[in-house]
């Protein structure tokens, strides 16, 4: 087992984190280009918003596959391998001739992205001591964000210089060379014992899972939250592209550094757990994420930079809360239960333009605004229902405890004098 800060640690880590910096690169590299990519395809905004459907709803699918195939066949080669195929897919977006065909390609490389984060923790999980696990799993979950804020940045940078190809043909190129990295710095690994797949037992789990209410309702508060939460990015680069801002590709990306916000309110997450309840830091979250959502509607694109970073920071604080409490609700096969959780996230992420584009017709992004705030009006109340069940457990721990025959037996043995 792989001790914490040696250098099998550093590596292992290190790489680890750069296959999940490319993976977040290339799911949302397109993001800022939606607008150059409606015109280009001559599609609407519903239409061209599918190019980020696609690829989370294919990933969101590929987690129920890729982790129980790796429980039996390794978790090194389907990390590599699928790097490898999402990169090349990437530089084959660069010369996709039609909008179907880069609907298809978006898919097929949304399924390959999924394989490092369907089995990176579980490889860390097999390799690692505890201590160990623990430390680089915060670095890991970093480098997503920072991969998705790249993701975005890099692909409007290049986007003003070489338009949507080139943009492509950069991200895949940068894949194809961490790989080799990756390659190189990933550990083989030494303490994975296969084991028998078993359709039944998976299924089995995943069922009691969602009969699970409480898990339920996380699971539900997490996938709307983040239908919301990313798909207003998507809108909010139409409404910018289009007068009174009329901001290019390149200042587009670097809206996403917005996202910066998040980080704050993920790390400040388990601080804020120790002093309330996680629904109670559900609830603050998504109240902040609608607070945010009411300053976007400023006409300053000032304003509309701290609306965003405040729905980041709300976001990611709501989103570090229901995710920990699966891992903490789960009564047996947390992974799975995890994995569930995640599933519900990125299909979210998905249906959001189909929740999001009525609006948007109707009334631009005012319309999004409502749409937002009642669709937060739902999570949040799905967190005081969490919050309510709760206290409910909680009293009737204390009513079992204050009737139980050893509590009786204390107090019947007491001194007389105490009586």
């Amino acid at each position: 087992m792989i001790a914490p800060h040696t250098h099998s640690w550093w590596r292992a880590t290190l790489a680890l984190c750069l296959g999940s910096f490319l993976v977040f690169i290339n799911l949302y590299a397109p993001q800022p280009l939606l607008p150059a990519l409606r015109e280009t395809y001559e599609v609407s905004t519903l239409g061209i918003s599918l190019v980020m459907s696609v690829a989370t709803l294919a990933l969101a699918g590929s987690l129920l596959v890729f982790g129980p195939l790796s429980d039996a066949i390794g978790r090194d080669a389907i990390m590599r391998l699928t790097l490898l195929a999402a990169g090349l897919l990437s530089l084959g977006l660069a010369f996709a001739p039609n909008f179907e065909t880069l609907l298809v390609m978006r898919a097929l490389q949304g399924f390959m992205l999924g394989g490092l984060p369907a089995v990176a923790i579980a490889w860390m999980g097999d390799e690692f001591e505890r201590p160990a696990l623990l430390s680089a799993v915060g670095l890991y979950i970093g480098a997503n964000s920072l991969g998705g804020i790249s993701g975005r940045v890099v692909g409007g940078t290049v986007a003003e210089i070489g338009g949507a190809p080139g943009s492509f043909l950069a991200v895949g190129t940068m894949t194809l060379v961490g790989l080799v990295l990756f390659w190189k710095l990933l550990p083989a690994a030494r303490a994975f014992t296969p084991r028998r797949f078993e359709l039944g037992v998976a299924l089995a789990d995943l069922g009691g899972h969602l009969r699970n209410p409480l898990l339920l309702g996380a699971y539900l508060l997490g996938g709307l939250n983040f239908l919301i939460f990313i798909n207003q990015y998507s809108y909010i680069t139409f409404r910018l592209a289009e007068a009174p801002f009329g901001l290019g590709t390149r200042v587009l990306g670097l809206i996403f550094l917005t996202y910066l916000g998040g980080t704050l309110g993920s790390s400040l997450s388990g601080r804020l757990a120790g002093r309330w309840s996680q629904p109670v830091c559900m609830m603050l979250g998504i109240l902040i994420l609608i607070g945010g959502t009411a300053v976007t509607l400023a006409e300053s694109l000032g304003w509309i930079i701290v609306g965003l970073t405040l729905n980041a920071f709300g976001f990611f604080l709501a989103h570090s809360m229901a995710s920990s409490w699966v891992g903490r609700r789960a009564r047996s096969a947390r992974g799975s239960a995890s994995a569930l959780y995640l599933v519900f996230y990125y299909t979210g992420a998905s249906l959001g333009g189909f929740w999001l584009e009525p609006f948007w017709q109707t009334a631009g992004w005012n319309g999004v605004a409502l749409a937002s705030w009642l669709m937060l009006a739902v999570t949040l109340g799905l967190a005081a229902w969490l919050l309510r069940r709760e206290r409910r457990e909680h009293q009737e721990a204390e009513v079992a405890l204050a009737s139980s025959p050893q509590t009786s037996s204390s107090r019947s043995t007491r001194p007389q004098a105490d009586l």
